[in-house]
């Protein structure tokens, strides 16, 4: 059992609203709050989860009104005693108030710290604690339902039943060494432990399968918006973000830097990176601008590659297109409401035709070997096509069959690690077990892959790595 001291924070989003929240917790926090509280009942003789109307006093002095909520430990948050003091929602009130609290001995929360005590306490585990910053955080209505899965301990669950396993193994190994009488490590052994380490891996591995769609749940889909100079990027990106956030003028080379946006389309959360055109420059600063967006193509998982619907192919736009290999590209034919008069509109898809010739487009897509393409008639300027793109993201990267309340997704890397090197691990046991390799083989690997499975629950977790997981919280969480 670990001890602390006792800790206070806003719990609130800075600026002024209606309530303020100081949340407090600690051995000590009861008896703190009920020097600075005045009602008709002292915090000292309140009930566990009970609340009281009155007013926080240094002294003669009134700081403000509050309503006090009162949580006696064990159950409660961080599984100490804590106090929540219900404030007006102005930022001076609160910064007197816990000023007063440190001047009384309570010390400020570091970020994360009542998480962390909810976990040194034993109430969650490691997955449950990050969920909830990933419950914070959500965007979406799949992300959110991940998290939520996370926070019930569904990754907590499938971890532990496949740590009992590896572990009863060990032990029986280490008891037929100890105690060959009693326990024998014979051929329908082999064979059993063989059959259960096949089952495990494949469980692992279904579990590795849903790591890239849960760090897109997580993080959103890095998607660059790319073309040449004036194709319309940046009037696609404001289309997309619904406000004019990225300046637009006739002038190519507008765009210098990159500028990243988040957005919420077709229930998929997108990271849009709106790039500097692409072509070569003798300006020093667009030519970074163009580095930028070669590098933003390289680490982004879609590709909007916008062409000029009024004109044919370029050498620029083939040489674009080269640069996409292996990437998911969504080609976005924008100005379409500008395209030639003369051309008709397909009445029967709602597709204007551009003076684009689609099977040169998509020769030069198949010969960049991209991982896949769909081609959409746009227009920045109308919203032409964006209702056949939002349907068709989403798709793409999420399967449309799954519950994501009851599916154990991994959304981190280190989830993603530490999985891995279980899988490694159980591998060598069977490579052991091929060989006719002595136990001490079988059990080591196995100890290996339990203990890297203990990493993503924390129960083995290295404490700096814990110190910088909750370092990346917010304040008073």
């Amino acid at each position: 059992m670990y001890k602390s001291d006792t800790i206070c924070a806003v719990a609130t989003g800075l600026g002024r609203s209606a309530i303020g929240i100081i949340r407090v917790s600690g051995p000590e926090a009861i008896q703190i709050c009920d020097k600075v509280f005045v009602g008709k009942k002292r915090i000292s003789e309140m009930k566990s989860f009970t609340a009281a109307f009155g007013k926080i006093c240094d002294g003669d002095k009134v700081l403000d009104e509050a309503i006090v909520l009162v949580m006696k430990g064990p159950k409660t948050y961080t599984t100490e005693d804590t106090v929540e003091l219900d404030l007006h929602g102005g930022p001076y009130a609160l910064r007197c108030v816990m000023d007063l609290l440190v001047t009384l001995g309570v010390r400020v929360a570091e970020p994360g710290e009542f998480t962390k005590r909810a976990f040194l306490g034993g109430r969650i585990d490691m997955t449950e604690a990050e969920a909830v910053m990933d419950v914070i955080n959500a965007e979406t209505e799949r992300s959110l339902s991940t998290s939520l899965s996370q926070l019930s301990g569904k990754l907590r669950d499938e971890v532990v039943s496949l740590r009992e396993k590896i572990l009863y193994h060990t032990a029986f190994i280490e008891a037929a060494l100890d105690d060959p009488e009693n326990y024998v490590l014979d051929e329908e052994y082999n064979h059993k432990l063989e059959q259960e380490v096949r089952e495990l891996k494949a469980r692992i591995e279904k579990d590795l399968s849903t790591a890239e769609e849960g760090r897109i749940l997580r993080e959103g889909i890095r998607t660059a918006i790319v073309g040449r100079p004036n194709v319309g990027k940046s009037s696609m990106l404001n289309r997309l973000l619904g406000e004019e956030r990225a300046i637009v003028t006739e002038i190519e080379g507008t765009t210098r830097d990159t500028l990243e946006e988040y957005v919420s389309i077709g229930g998929a959360l997108l990271r849009l990176i709106d790039t500097a055109g692409i072509r070569e420059t003798d300006d020093t600063v667009e030519r970074i601008g163009v580095d930028k967006a070669r590098d933003a193509i390289e680490s982004a998982d879609l590709i909007l590659m916008l062409l000029d619907g009024t004109s044919s192919l370029t050498d620029e736009d083939r040489e674009i297109i080269s640069g996409l290999s292996g990437k998911e590209v969504i080609v976005l034919i924008n100005k379409s409401d500008l395209s030639d008069s003369s051309t008709k509109s397909d009445s029967t898809s709602h597709t204007t035709h551009t003076i684009i010739e689609e099977n040169e487009l998509t020769s030069c897509l198949q010969d960049a070997e991209v991982k896949g393409y769909h081609i959409i008639n746009t227009s920045a300027k109308t919203g032409q096509g964006m209702e056949e793109l939002t349907s068709l993201i989403g798709g793409l990267f999420f399967s449309q069959d799954i519950d994501y309340n009851n599916q154990v997704y991994v959304t981190r890397a280190r989830h993603k690690n530490a999985l891995t090197v279980a899988r490694d691990s159980l591998g060598k046991v069977l490579d052991s077990i091929e060989a006719g390799l002595g136990e001490d083989f079988l059990t080591i690997d196995l100890m290996a892959a339990y203990e890297s499975l203990g990493d993503i629950i924390g129960e083995t977790l290295q404490d700096d790595l814990a110190d910088k997981i909750f370092s990346e919280f917010c304040m008073g969480k």
